[in-house]
């Protein structure tokens, strides 16, 4: 809702005598809003975004285009954008009819165009965007993702705001090696288990993590190690040496999380991932 001044003046022998100042209003018929489906993010993975807009007036709103930023940033001297369209993702409601395809300018900025919103309705418009590697990943980071709606004889743009953060949790990954190969009959072989975090969120002992194997040839005199320091039978880990059953007890193995670094010419956000080793010795 816009107010307007108007003055005006008279001019008579040489005199100019001012108006007092009337004030008008103007009122706003078209109203926005933006919201994701879900607050957060993964790397690489998709957001979906709806933009819902009212027509409260009695005549039609044409022309009606929504610009969207695609969450840029500045860095450095350059722009990046954490976000992508996904090429035919978008979907067009009038009153939950769903309409013809608005034209789609990919960007950046991503452009929605030739949308009219007859009297007394409402449209929704929904897109999905692609998580880039421009897109911050740490716990306290965020996409701030901006449209703005113009056009149809709207006298201010309406501009809407959309938040969401990293999704806040270890993502775990797995590796195991055998060492020697070969190994000789009732000799010592050694199993090591390489636990990866990448996710920016440390697996903590409430997290759970807990290992299982069952080692075939049969092991006997175990030796458990979990990151330089022995683990004790019973307290650290348990295992049935007649089935060779083999489980850390959980919470006993913790894994960082990941750091991430920005490139800081191309602005590509790489991950180093906390790391977790436990090494498992025994006798075939």
């Amino acid at each position: 809702m816009a107010q307007f001044t108007n003055q005006a003046q008279l001019s008579y022998n040489n005199a100019v005598i001012n108006s007092n100042v009337a004030v008008g209003e103007v009122l706003d018929v078209l109203s926005a809003d933006k919201t994701a489906v879900t607050n957060t993010y993964t790397p690489g993975g998709d957001v979906t975004y709806v933009i819902s807009a009212i027509n409260a007036g009695a005549t039609p709103v044409s022309g009606i285009t929504v610009s969207d930023n695609l969450g840029a940033y500045t860095f450095g001297e350059t722009t990046l954008y954490p976000l992508t369209y996904k090429d035919g993702s978008a979907r067009l409601y009038i009153n939950g009819v769903l309409q013809a395809a608005p034209t789609v300018v990919v960007g950046p900025p991503l452009v929605f165009s030739d949308i009219t919103l007859p009297a007394n309705s409402n449209m929704v418009l929904i897109y999905e965007a692609n998580v880039t590697a421009f897109a911050p990943l740490g716990e306290t980071d965020s996409i701030i993702n901006t449209a703005t709606v113009t056009g149809g004889g709207i006298s201010t743009p309406l501009t809407v705001t959309e938040t969401i953060t990293p999704v806040a949790e270890p993502v775990l990954t797995i590796t195991k090696s055998i060492s020697p190969v070969p190994v000789a009959e009732n000799g010592v072989v050694t199993y090591t288990f390489v636990i990866r975090n990448s996710g920016n969120a440390p697996a903590d002992a409430s997290a759970n993590v807990t290992l299982t194997d069952t080692f075939l040839p049969v092991l006997s005199n175990l030796t458990v190690v979990l990151d330089g320091v022995e683990l004790a039978e019973g307290t650290g880990y348990t295992y049935a040496i007649t089935e060779g059953d083999f489980a850390t007890v959980p919470g006993v193995i913790t894994v960082p999380a990941a750091t991430y670094t920005q490139d800081p010419v191309t602005g590509v956000w790489s991950v180093t991932p906390g790391v977790t080793t436990l090494t498992v010795s025994g006798t075939i």
